[in-house]
Protein backbone atom coordinates (compact mmCIF):
# COMPACT_ATOMS: atom_id res chain seq x y z
CA UNK A 1 0.00 0.00 0.00
CA UNK A 2 1.15 3.52 -0.76
CA UNK A 3 1.63 6.17 1.87
CA UNK A 4 -1.41 8.14 0.57
CA UNK A 5 -3.66 5.08 0.86
CA UNK A 6 -2.45 4.46 4.42
CA UNK A 7 -3.17 8.09 5.34
CA UNK A 8 -6.63 7.92 3.76
CA UNK A 9 -7.49 4.74 5.68
CA UNK A 10 -6.15 6.21 8.90
CA UNK A 11 -8.17 9.42 8.37
CA UNK A 12 -11.29 7.38 7.59
CA UNK A 13 -10.83 5.36 10.79
CA UNK A 14 -10.32 8.56 12.81
CA UNK A 15 -13.55 10.07 11.38
CA UNK A 16 -15.49 6.88 12.10
CA UNK A 17 -14.16 6.81 15.68
CA UNK A 18 -15.09 10.48 16.15
CA UNK A 19 -18.63 9.83 14.90
CA UNK A 20 -18.95 6.86 17.28
CA UNK A 21 -17.90 9.01 20.23
CA UNK A 22 -20.39 11.71 19.24
CA UNK A 23 -23.11 9.09 18.95
CA UNK A 24 -22.31 7.72 22.43
CA UNK A 25 -22.43 11.22 23.93
CA UNK A 26 -25.79 11.92 22.26
CA UNK A 27 -27.20 8.64 23.54
CA UNK A 28 -25.99 9.41 27.08
CA UNK A 29 -27.49 12.91 26.97
CA UNK A 30 -30.82 11.59 25.68
CA UNK A 31 -30.88 8.93 28.42
CA UNK A 32 -30.13 11.57 31.06
CA UNK A 33 -32.93 13.83 29.80
CA UNK A 34 -35.32 10.89 29.73
CA UNK A 35 -34.41 9.92 33.31
CA UNK A 36 -34.98 13.47 34.55
CA UNK A 37 -38.31 13.58 32.75
CA UNK A 38 -39.41 10.35 34.44
CA UNK A 39 -38.49 11.80 37.85
CA UNK A 40 -40.98 14.67 37.46
CA UNK A 41 -43.63 14.66 40.11
CA UNK A 42 -47.23 14.02 39.05
CA UNK A 43 -48.27 17.53 40.13
CA UNK A 44 -45.79 18.94 37.61
CA UNK A 45 -47.34 16.96 34.75
CA UNK A 46 -50.34 19.28 34.42
CA UNK A 47 -48.15 22.39 34.61
CA UNK A 48 -45.82 20.94 32.00
CA UNK A 49 -48.77 20.13 29.75
CA UNK A 50 -50.16 23.65 30.14
CA UNK A 51 -46.82 25.24 29.31
CA UNK A 52 -46.45 22.94 26.31
CA UNK A 53 -49.93 23.83 25.04
CA UNK A 54 -49.28 27.55 25.54
CA UNK A 55 -46.03 27.29 23.58
CA UNK A 56 -47.80 25.31 20.84
CA UNK A 57 -50.56 27.93 20.56
CA UNK A 58 -47.99 30.75 20.42
CA UNK A 59 -46.07 28.93 17.69
CA UNK A 60 -49.26 28.44 15.65
CA UNK A 61 -50.24 32.08 16.10
CA UNK A 62 -46.78 33.25 15.03
CA UNK A 63 -46.90 30.94 12.02
CA UNK A 64 -50.30 32.31 10.97
CA UNK A 65 -49.08 35.90 11.34
CA UNK A 66 -45.97 35.18 9.33
CA UNK A 67 -47.97 33.53 6.54
CA UNK A 68 -50.28 36.54 6.43
CA UNK A 69 -47.34 38.96 6.29
CA UNK A 70 -45.70 36.92 3.54
CA UNK A 71 -48.90 36.98 1.48
CA UNK A 72 -49.15 40.77 1.90
CA UNK A 73 -45.52 41.09 0.84
CA UNK A 74 -46.14 38.97 -2.26
CA UNK A 75 -49.12 41.10 -3.27
CA UNK A 76 -47.22 44.32 -2.63
CA UNK A 77 -44.26 43.04 -4.65
CA UNK A 78 -46.56 42.28 -7.58
CA UNK A 79 -48.21 45.71 -7.31
CA UNK A 80 -44.77 47.30 -7.13
CA UNK A 81 -43.76 45.49 -10.31
CA UNK A 82 -46.84 46.80 -12.11
CA UNK A 83 -46.20 50.34 -10.82
CA UNK A 84 -42.56 50.10 -11.95
CA UNK A 85 -43.62 48.93 -15.40
CA UNK A 86 -46.11 51.78 -15.81
CA UNK A 87 -43.60 54.39 -14.70
CA UNK A 88 -40.87 52.96 -16.95
CA UNK A 89 -43.31 53.31 -19.86
CA UNK A 90 -43.94 56.91 -18.82
CA UNK A 91 -40.18 57.58 -18.58
CA UNK A 92 -39.63 56.04 -22.00
CA UNK A 93 -42.39 58.06 -23.65
CA UNK A 94 -41.28 61.34 -22.09
CA UNK A 95 -37.66 60.59 -22.97
CA UNK A 96 -38.68 59.84 -26.55
CA UNK A 97 -40.64 63.10 -26.71
CA UNK A 98 -37.63 65.04 -25.36
CA UNK A 99 -35.35 63.37 -27.91
CA UNK A 100 -37.70 64.05 -30.83
CA UNK A 101 -38.02 67.72 -29.81
CA UNK A 102 -34.27 68.01 -29.32
CA UNK A 103 -33.61 66.54 -32.78
CA UNK A 104 -36.22 68.80 -34.37
CA UNK A 105 -38.60 66.08 -35.59
CA UNK A 106 -41.33 67.39 -37.91
CA UNK A 107 -44.75 67.81 -36.32
CA UNK A 108 -46.36 66.46 -39.51
CA UNK A 109 -44.64 63.09 -39.11
CA UNK A 110 -46.99 60.22 -38.23
CA UNK A 111 -44.66 58.83 -35.56
CA UNK A 112 -44.19 62.27 -33.96
CA UNK A 113 -47.98 62.78 -33.95
CA UNK A 114 -48.42 59.34 -32.34
CA UNK A 115 -45.85 60.10 -29.60
CA UNK A 116 -47.40 63.54 -29.07
CA UNK A 117 -50.84 61.95 -28.65
CA UNK A 118 -49.51 59.46 -26.08
CA UNK A 119 -47.61 62.06 -24.07
CA UNK A 120 -50.20 64.86 -24.23
CA UNK A 121 -52.03 63.75 -21.04
CA UNK A 122 -48.73 63.16 -19.25
CA UNK A 123 -47.06 66.43 -20.23
CA UNK A 124 -50.11 68.72 -20.40
CA UNK A 125 -49.70 70.18 -16.91
CA UNK A 126 -46.03 70.95 -17.58
CA UNK A 127 -46.15 72.41 -21.12
CA UNK A 128 -45.98 76.13 -20.23
CA UNK A 129 -44.20 75.72 -16.88
CA UNK A 130 -40.81 77.11 -17.93
CA UNK A 131 -39.49 78.56 -21.19
CA UNK A 132 -37.85 76.24 -23.72
CA UNK A 133 -34.33 76.57 -25.06
CA UNK A 134 -34.61 76.89 -28.84
CA UNK A 135 -32.08 76.96 -31.65
CA UNK A 136 -33.89 76.95 -35.00
CA UNK A 137 -36.00 73.80 -35.29
CA UNK A 138 -34.24 72.21 -32.32
CA UNK A 139 -35.81 72.64 -28.89
CA UNK A 140 -34.86 71.53 -25.42
CA UNK A 141 -38.10 71.31 -23.50
CA UNK A 142 -37.05 72.10 -19.94
CA UNK A 143 -40.66 71.62 -18.83
CA UNK A 144 -40.47 67.99 -20.02
CA UNK A 145 -37.35 67.44 -17.93
CA UNK A 146 -39.24 68.84 -14.94
CA UNK A 147 -42.09 66.44 -15.74
CA UNK A 148 -39.62 63.55 -15.80
CA UNK A 149 -38.34 64.57 -12.36
CA UNK A 150 -41.87 64.91 -10.96
CA UNK A 151 -42.86 61.48 -12.29
CA UNK A 152 -39.69 60.00 -10.82
CA UNK A 153 -40.49 61.48 -7.40
CA UNK A 154 -44.08 60.22 -7.64
CA UNK A 155 -42.78 56.76 -8.55
CA UNK A 156 -40.48 56.73 -5.52
CA UNK A 157 -43.29 57.93 -3.23
CA UNK A 158 -45.65 55.16 -4.40
CA UNK A 159 -42.98 52.50 -3.93
CA UNK A 160 -42.23 53.94 -0.48
CA UNK A 161 -45.90 53.61 0.48
CA UNK A 162 -45.92 50.00 -0.70
CA UNK A 163 -42.86 49.26 1.42
CA UNK A 164 -44.53 50.88 4.43
CA UNK A 165 -47.64 48.78 3.91
CA UNK A 166 -45.76 45.49 4.12
CA UNK A 167 -43.02 46.46 6.54
CA UNK A 168 -43.17 44.06 9.47
CA UNK A 169 -44.23 45.78 12.64
CA UNK A 170 -42.01 45.10 15.65
CA UNK A 171 -42.63 45.79 19.29
CA UNK A 172 -40.19 48.25 20.79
Amino acid sequence: MTEDEKLAIEESNRVAQHEAVKSDIRREMNDEVAQKARRLKPEHDSATTEVGEALREKALTDLTKTESELEKARVAARVSQVVDYIFFLIYGLIGLEILLELLGARDGSGFKAFVDALTRPLLGPFRQLVPDVTAGRFQLKIAYLVALLVYFLLHQAINGLLRLAVHRKRAV
